[in-house]
């Protein structure tokens, strides 16, 4: 046991800690987008329309957003470590009911289990990443931090669509190399020093919804409409996208799918590095106004039944997106009292995955009146509506903007 105030290890910081931790992350986080490409094949196999996708999907978000909401503190009470093998044994669990699926129940388990560790994963791993960082690394370890989870999410659909594609087995080979990788994360894990200060209780974490500091509020509201809009167009992205590119564009190569996918979330790490020189101040709305150039994009796409303008919108849409993300999580974790930083962050959190679940849910219903394209049509006009009405608010002008400046 520790005393309060005092490191609970007395290894110092290694340039191989973040960058263990890292890997982590981005292991973890390819786990929830495995299924990408595989949900034709899964639709084949069992038989259910592309409504039931987006509620399979939404699984996955509410999955998250409970965990989030009920633990978004659990690793400032009991420690990074912990929370983070927690969280790989969730993924690994759901990387076995997918092995094993026989049908759409197992389906459901297993989104609901990734939900669970990338609910965890998002603000223990983002905080640890930073925290494990000798001090001459820190800058490079925030980028380090959104990267891991960004590029996470672009690996999994590309890991499963090429594995799916030309690999035996499509429906279970992605998922045992994933369980491979998820084993080095653990023993990587294990030797990662705790960097969390003071006594921890014993016994079941405390369950509180996570708040938001005081000092922090005037800053997270503005951040968190941008990572809303962001995460709406990767749920987007990472439910339907797949289905549209088969159904309405006639591609029916998985990799080509995943690649597709891909695309959008390397755009958003690719946009990550645009952070440190525009400053925060200017890429929260910078972000914004590319999220309503992806969005246009995409839309223009549906009718024109074009995959390159679908692929220039993922690419487009999502550098805003990485703008935007990175910028949000330096704002309000910069403001973040040290003990409650892992609360903000997964606050933080909540409101972008609202963002990757309700509108997708409700493009999966819309689909069943109106089809796939229309549906969509319908998804990117209010996009843009939310984008437009974010970099109103976040321009140097704007009530957000004069609060990341104060």
């Amino acid at each position: 046991m520790t005393t309060p105030g005092t490191s609970p290890t007395a290894r110092p910081a290694r340039s191989w800690h973040y960058l263990a931790a890292a890997y982590v992350f981005t292991v973890g986080m390819a786990g929830t987008t495995l299924p990408t490409p595989l949900y034709g094949l899964y639709q084949e196999e069992i038989g259910f329309s592309s409504f039931v996708v987006t509620v399979v999907f939404a699984t996955y978000a509410a999955g998250v957003i409970a965990v989030l909401a009920l633990l978004g503190g659990v690793s400032d009470q009991r420690g990074r470590r912990p929370v983070l093998l927690a969280a790989l044994v969730l993924s690994m669990a759901s990387a076995l009911c997918f092995v094993f699926e026989a049908g759409l129940p197992p389906l459901f388990v297993g989104r609901v289990l990734s939900g669970f560790a990338a609910g965890l994963l998002t603000g223990a791993a983002t905080v640890a990443v930073m925290e494990l960082a000798p001090p001459a690394s820190r800058t490079h370890a925030a980028f380090a931090a959104t990267a891991a989870n960004m590029g996470g999410l672009g690996c999994g659909p590309l890991l499963a669509g090429v594995l799916a594609e030309y690999a035996p087995a499509p429906l279970r080979t992605p998922y045992l190399v994933h369980l491979g990788l998820l084993v080095v994360a653990v023993v990587l894990t294990a030797l990662l020093p705790e960097t969390v200060r003071g006594t921890r209780a014993a016994g079941w974490p405390r369950l509180r919804a996570p708040r938001v500091p005081r000092e922090v509020r005037s800053v997270f509201a503005p951040a968190a409409l941008a990572g809303f809009t962001g995460f709406a167009l990767f749920g987007l992205f990472t439910s339907v996208a797949p289905s549209f590119m088969q159904r309405e564009l006639g591609v029916t190569n998985l990799a080509v799918a995943g690649a597709v996918v891909f695309s959008a979330f390397a755009s958003s790490t690719l946009g990550q590095l645009l952070v440190d020189r525009l400053t925060v101040v200017r890429a929260l709305p910078a972000g914004c106004a590319l999220l309503v150039g992806g969005m246009a994009l995409i839309g223009a796409s549906l009718p024109a039944h074009s995959l390159p303008l679908l692929l220039a919108g993922a690419v487009v849409g999502g550098a805003g997106q990485g703008l935007a993300f990175r910028a949000g999580i330096a704002a309000v974790s910069a403001r973040a009292p040290e003990e409650r930083r892992g609360e903000t962050v997964s606050a933080f959190f909540v409101a972008a995955y609202l963002g990757i679940s309700l509108p997708v849910v409700g493009v999966g219903a819309l689909t069943t009146v109106l089809g796939l394209r229309d549906a969509g049509l319908v998804f990117t006009g209010c996009g843009v509506v939310v984008a437009l009405f974010a970099a109103a608010r976040l321009r140097p002008g704007g009530a957000g903007g004069r609060a990341l400046r104060a």
